[in-house]
């Protein structure tokens, strides 16, 4: 069993990363390979609507200039995907538009190619749009036919600073509890 996390946020370490690092200790704790990327620092861009995936249905974005092609390699190989965001204007970073963007476009030209993987979305926020965020990476996960894994509250977390949102007590909560609900159900599901 394998998760892999990906952490849109610009600032390399950050809330977002450290949110979702949270959610992996659990996962490895269970048993569950993981893997962290982060976004900060890639040159990513969205989607060109080239529709190339859909002509040549192999699995990857005509787009070459970048690592997408790499993370739907990760995407593929992994049973459960983790997208984390920091909220920006009440909306999921450019980063992690582009990821979703891209990656979502190939998987619907691909036969939903995510079909009945897990998914959780992981949010950072200063103060208030997390849940807009929440649900826009919610819906690249409903769309792509993905089982969405919820915790005891909505996966969020509050610091601005870098590793302010440690002192969130009840967010650190909901990503241990996201962690070991996503592992029970990948176990569940390997059986």
């Amino acid at each position: 069993m394998k998760v892999v996390a990906f952490s849109g946020s610009a600032r390399k370490d950050g809330n977002t990363a450290l949110l979702l690092k949270t959610v992996l200790v659990e996962l490895e704790a269970a048993g569950v390979e993981t893997e962290l990327v982060q976004l900060a620092g890639q040159e990513t861009r969205g989607c060109i609507a080239c529709y190339e995936c859909f002509k040549r249905k192999d699995g990857y974005c005509a787009v070459q200039k970048d690592s997408i092609n790499d993370y739907l390699d990760k995407m593929k190989g992994a049973d459960a995907i983790l997208l984390g965001s920091p909220t920006y204007f009440a909306d999921v970073s450019s980063e992690m538009k582009a990821l979703m963007d891209r990656c979502g476009m190939v998987s619907r030209a691909n036969g939903d190619m995510f079909k009945r993987k897990l998914g959780a979305a992981v949010v950072a926020a200063r103060r208030a749009g997390a849940i807009h965020v929440f649900d826009s990476i919610n819906h690249f996960f409903l769309i792509g036919q993905m089982i969405v894994v919820g915790s005891n509250y909505w996966n969020i977390g509050m610091g601005r600073e870098k590793e302010e949102v440690a002192k969130d007590e009840e967010g650190m909560q909901t990503m241990r509890v996201l962690g070991q609900n996503m592992a029970w159900l990948l176990k569940k599901l390997e059986d």
